[in-house]
């Protein structure tokens, strides 16, 4: 079974409890919203939705979201935050959305480096299908995860942090440059059991994921340095790409 399917839990909310502030959700929707630059009713598909931090915001704004995810835990938590008329979630997954979304959003969000989950990188590339069939003619996809460049260049073998409860969190990374994938190995221990497990992510270009979106119908326009309000560089870690699907 691909690690994907199990993976995101109640121990995954802890393990990045320290980056699942709400000021930071706060901050990253403020962004997302002077970048897209839409009408506040406009259709909105945040994929994957994860626990609806920015999904809910964005609703609040006055947009029309759909969230969808495979995780259950996370959606749990996303409509324990509430749901509407102009928010709703739905599980999934990103290779195969629904048939009857052709053509309905004006945005499709892709954050947090949820891409190149799948063992295959034929996968990613239908992903990237996928997201523009679901966009409106002028559509854009907003596109948010590491920059192989940057990541490698200043390469974290292993970080630790304490969750708010004194759990103890450990991150062992390695690098493929050979198939691009990283894998991280996390060593949990707390008051409960040490817990291991490991997870792995394709890394890209920003090169190649505009590639993938040309093959697709999707032109990337802009590419910034992670949420930076600054151009996406050599040294970025982190990437922001807007791409605009073709009229």
């Amino acid at each position: 079974m691909e690690w994907w399917r199990d993976y995101f839990d109640a121990q995954y909310l802890l393990e990045y409890e320290p980056i699942f502030a709400p000021e930071l959700d706060r901050r990253d929707v403020a962004r997302i919203m002077d970048v897209l630059g839409l009408p506040s009713d406009s259709r909105i598909l945040d994929v994957p939705c994860g626990q609806g931090r920015h999904a809910h915001l964005l609703a609040e704004a006055g947009f029309d979201v759909t969230g969808l995810d495979y995780s259950t835990e996370l959606l749990k938590r996303a409509k324990a935050r509430g749901t509407g008329t102009h928010l709703r979630y739905e599980r999934g997954e990103m290779r195969t959305l629904p048939k009857k979304w052709s053509g309905r959003f004006d945005a499709v969000l892709n954050l947090f480096t949820s891409f190149g989950f799948f063992t295959h990188p034929s996968d990613d590339a239908k992903v990237i299908r996928e997201f523009a069939r679901v966009l409106k003619p002028g559509g854009v996809l907003l596109w948010h995860g590491g920059s192989r460049d940057g990541v490698v260049r200043a390469f974290i073998t292993r970080d630790w942090w304490t969750s708010k409860d004194g759990t103890m969190i450990g991150h062992e990374r390695s690098f493929d440059p050979l198939s691009g994938v990283l894998t991280v190995h996390t060593t949990v221990k707390g008051q409960r059991k040490a817990v291991e497990r490991e997870h792995k992510i394709r890394l890209y270009t920003a090169t190649r994921i505009a590639e993938l979106c040309a093959d697709a119908g999707l032109i990337v326009e802009q590419a910034w340095d992670g949420w930076r309000d600054r151009p996406l560089g050599r040294k970025s870690s982190e990437m922001l790409l807007l791409a605009r699907k073709e009229d």
